[in-house]
């Protein structure tokens, strides 16, 4: 695969998955009343929005540039998302936090994927994708720990 292609390719992956994690908290905080979950799933939506914008820079085809709102609506991420909302629905704190950790869980795997084969891929993305995905690591540790002190 041509170097521009896989770039393309590994960072339109990214911006998606963005994308969906954008929308997912955005039903989150939508739907939540407890103001600290609004907060946190306000900040982490804003988080990924930043993080597409990032990449999107990268992105050198047109063709290739994923919409704002294209998302994986398809997969097991939409169905993570849609059961936080009916956690939230039956105001159940820690299922919220599960689903998101879930959530979570698939962003970190997306960025695992494009970071395990790195040929190709210029090394100042590679910090961007490497630096993004500690910031992920962080957003899904805190999540768990919320979870975790549910009762």
């Amino acid at each position: 695969m041509e170097t521009t292609e896989k770039t393309n390719t590994a960072v339109r992956d990214l911006v998606i998955i963005n994308n969906d994690r954008t929308e997912g908290y955005k039903t989150a905080a939508t739907e939540t009343k407890e103001a600290d979950l609004k907060a946190l799933f306000n900040r982490y939506s804003e988080q990924s929005m930043g993080f597409a914008s990032e990449l999107k820079q990268f992105i050198t085809d047109a063709d290739d540039m994923p919409k704002s709102d294209e998302t994986k609506n398809t997969g097991k991420l939409y169905r993570v998302w849609m059961d936080v909302k009916a956690a939230i629905t039956a105001n159940n704190r820690k299922a919220v936090l599960s689903s998101c950790e879930f959530g979570e869980d698939k962003a970190k795997q997306t960025y695992d994927d494009v970071l395990k084969n790195t040929e190709g891929l210029a090394s100042n993305i590679i910090n961007i994708i490497t630096k993004q995905k500690a910031e992920l690591q962080k957003a899904h540790d805190e999540v768990k720990a919320l979870r975790d002190s549910c009762k």
